[in-house]
């Protein structure tokens, strides 16, 4: 099987990297290069460094694999809270881009490097988690990606389309947030998840629990 990880340097990209690694072709990539490549050698696995807020590098990145794709994993994300009222756009882009415009690049020239059958897995958030004061950036851009996942299964109906919703994962996200909460999950347990996940038929959803 070969995969794709995107956002293979943050705790749960790296994690399911690792969980895919043992017997299939892997590709992998992030915005951090040296912890990118590192984990590249590790793995033994094809590693590309990418912004994936930016249309043109996802594109480059997609028209560079060598081989179509079984699964593919979009696990970037930020968080950046704040009052709505302090909204700072540079921050606002940044959420953005990470949580819904980095997966619309990725969904618009990925899917096609699919084989029939692929599956995608989109790393999305519960609604009754992050519906909290400073999250609004987070949770609509959340919610955009959750639809956009609905509309893609309508137009690729011969690809599974699949939302992870983990609860709280103990990541470095939380340093944006604050303390990681008690009974946070370890990132490997989402990454066992999704590979578990992955020879069953799709699932919308996902969850995944302590």
């Amino acid at each position: 099987m070969t995969v794709m990880v995107l956002g293979a340097t943050g705790g749960i990209g790296a994690a399911t990297a690792r969980a895919f690694a043992a017997g299939d072709t892997l590709f992998l990539s992030g915005r951090n290069e040296a912890r990118l490549l590192a984990l590249g050698r590790e793995l033994g696995a094809q590693a590309r460094a990418a912004d994936l807020s930016y249309e043109s590098h996802v594109r480059a990145l997609f028209e560079g694999l060598p081989a179509p794709l079984d699964t593919l994993v979009y696990a970037a994300g930020a968080a950046r809270p704040g009052p709505l009222a302090e909204a700072d756009p540079a921050q606002v882009r940044a959420v953005w881009n990470a949580n819904y415009f980095g997966a619309l690049w990725v969904l618009k020239h990925g899917l096609r490097h699919l084989n029939t059958g692929g599956r995608v897995y989109l790393l999305g958030a519960r609604p009754e988690l992050i519906t909290a004061r400073g999250f609004a950036q987070y949770a609509a851009s959340k919610a955009a990606l959750a639809r956009a996942a609905d509309v893609s299964r309508l137009e690729h109906r011969s690809l599974g389309f699949t939302l992870v919703l983990p609860s709280a994962v103990d990541t470095e996200l939380w340093a944006q947030v604050g303390r990681v909460p008690k009974g946070a999950l370890a990132p490997a347990a989402v990454a066992q998840a999704i590979v578990a996940d992955r020879v069953g038929p799709p699932q919308t959803e996902l969850r995944v629990d302590a």
